[in-house]
Order: structure tokens, then C-alpha cells, then sequence
């Protein structure tokens, strides 16, 4: 077994959805399995929750069968899991690895989940009527007059959001009426990138060849009956909660579901959104110097393995 200082620092592969990280962990996790191996952390927002399967790209079970996995099924979809949990549960997960001699290979898609775990941070508490209140305004006047309250009350934390993140600016808001305290204060904030013991390796893939593989996933989403796991998970006596009922796929599916939308135009919406969302995980990534971007244009596999492989 390796000892403390010689075992291999823990590894981020990063990017937006449909990059292929998932693909490059797995990869260099099966060549390392058995001594000095290698075990996977899901650093994802939405794959903690159980019987979200297909719509979070959430591993196979194949896959987890064959390396073990983390972070994966932590809550059922009628909890409000916060990055707070996420990072205690990613950190007791990077403690196992650890003791058992083995490297961690962090899977992130969720920059601040990530965030929470390569950099440690003073995660503010919760205030229930504070964000029912802030929840009510966002209803009435949308999230955009909310980022401008939120600008005058806090311009640092929100100059660091985009306007269309509601749950984000919700969030901040909830914390500065809650606390009293700018939601900025806690923590250096993501501008802040100190030295740090993981290594973060990101797949940079041209934008027009990343927008046709997310086209391609979300239609073998479908094909795989995302439709049917959504209409599921809708008759759940429990419900979801707001943060699972967001996730992408699943908040267009529902709109369909409820007679607002086709079909076709549910797909076609779940494709736009998730190229935007893959455009916002890249500007949340380009922030941080300490990552190493290695350009993708076919394989991420064949690309990227033998860098990850010599990290």
C-alpha cells in the first residue's frame, strides 16, 4: 500500500456536460484497479439524488460495478440537498479512499460543489422564512430583478452569478436578509485561488462540436426513456424538491407531462438548455488558473488518458 507522502495526489477531471470526463475516469480508474487503485467521487449536483438516473448521466451499473463509486444516491429526490452535505459527504469519501491506499478521481460538472471540496469554505446557514419570502418575489418579478436587489445589497456576490441562475441569486438572497451578513463574506470567494493538493485536469472541446454531442446525448436520453423516468418520479407520493423538480431534462419533461408543452418542444428546450449550461460550467471553470485544459476534438478518451495517466 502507498503511504502518505508517495500515494498520488487526488485528480479532478472536469467539464461541461457531455464532455466526456465521466468516460476518462473510468477509463483510467479500470487501468488502476487492485493495489494502489483508483475510485471514483461524483461531484455533481444532481446525481445525489436516488432514482435520477438517466437525465443525470448518472454511471451505469456496470460501471459502478466495476469501480467503486462515491457521492452517487446520497438523498431521495423529495430532500433539499445542499453543497454544505455534499462537501461533508465528499470529504469522508476522500478520507476512505485515502485510507485504503487508493487515488480519488473526482468527476465535476458542478463547479461550486467542486469548490466546496478543493477549497474548503464557511457555508452560510439556512434561513426557511427568509427564502420563502425571497422565493414569493421571485414568482411575482422573476430572477433578473432579483440579481438587481441583490446587486444593491450585495454587488460582489452579484457580480459573481448570472442573473438567469435563480437558484443561486435565491440563495444568496436567503443568506444576506437572513443573516445580516453579505453573502460575499463568507469565504474568499471563488475568485480566490490559493495552492491546492488536487490535481484538475479540464476537456476543452470546440463549442460547435460540444453543442452536437449534447444534441446526441439528450436524444439517447430519450431513446434510454428518460420520458418514463421523469413521468415516475412524478407520481412519487413525497413529490421532489425544488432543487431536483430544476434539473435539466426532468424540468421540461414535467412541463410536457403537465399538457404545457409537446413533446418535440420539451426535447428541443432540454437541448438548448443544456448547451447553455454547458457554456455557464465553462465560464465558471475558466476562473480557476490551476486547472490544465487539454483540447478535445474526437476521442476524449484516447486524448486525454495519457495525460491523466502521468498526473
Amino acid at each position: 500500500m502507498s503511504t502518505a507522502s508517495s500515494r498520488p495526489a487526488p485528480v479532478v477531471v472536469l467539464g461541461p456536460t457531455a464532455s466526456g470526463k465521466s468516460d476518462v475516469a473510468m477509463a483510467y480508474a479500470r487501468d488502476h484497479r487492485g493495489g494502489d487503485g483508483a475510485e471514483i467521487v461524483a461531484v455533481d449536483s444532481m446525481q445525489v439524488y436516488r432514482s435520477m438516473d438517466i437525465g443525470t448521466a448518472k454511471p451505469s451499473v456496470a460501471d459502478q460495478a466495476a469501480v467503486v463509486h462515491h457521492c452517487l444516491d446520497l438523498v431521495d429526490p423529495d430532500v433539499d440537498h445542499t453543497v454544505a452535505e455534499f462537501a461533508v459527504a465528499a470529504r469522508a469519501a476522500l478520507d476512505v479512499v485515502a485510507a485504503r491506499g487508493h487515488r480519488a478521481v473526482l468527476v465535476a460538472g458542478t463547479g461550486l460543489y467542486l469548490r466546496s471540496v478543493t477549497d474548503p469554505m464557511e457555508i452560510p446557514g439556512r434561513w426557511p422564512q427568509a427564502r420563502r419570502d425571497v422565493e414569493l418575489r421571485l414568482a411575482e418579478r422573476g430572477s433578473a430583478a432579483l440579481h438587481r436587489e441583490l446587486g444593491e445589497l450585495d454587488p460582489l456576490a452579484a457580480s459573481r452569478m448570472e442573473p438567469s441562475n435563480e437558484r443561486r441569486v435565491v440563495r444568496a438572497l436567503e443568506v444576506v436578509l437572513g443573516s445580516g451578513r453579505p453573502f460575499s463574506s463568507f469565504g474568499a470567494g471563488i475568485g480566490d485561488h490559493p495552492p491546492s493538493p488536487f490535481v484538475q485536469i479540464g476537456l476543452q472541446w470546440p463549442r460547435a462540436r460540444l453543442a452536437e454531442r449534447i444534441e446526441s446525448r439528450v436524444h439517447a436520453m430519450m431513446d434510454r426513456g428518460l420520458l418514463a423516468e421523469v413521468e415516475q418520479l412524478a407520481g412519487r407520493p413525497a413529490g421532489w424538491s425544488r432543487t431536483a423538480r430544476q434539473a435539466l431534462g426532468y424540468k421540461e419533461l414535467l412541463a410536457h407531462l403537465d399538457g404545457d408543452v409537446g413533446l418535440d418542444e420539451a426535447v428541443d428546450a432540454i437541448v438548448t438548455r443544456t448547451r447553455q449550461f454547458a457554456v455557464r460550467q465553462e465560464r465558471w471553470f475558466r476562473r480557476d488558473p490551476r486547472i490544465r485544459w487539454v483540447p478535445v476534438s474526437e476521442d476524449p478518451v484516447a486524448e486525454v488518458l495519457p495525460i491523466l495517466q502521468h498526473s
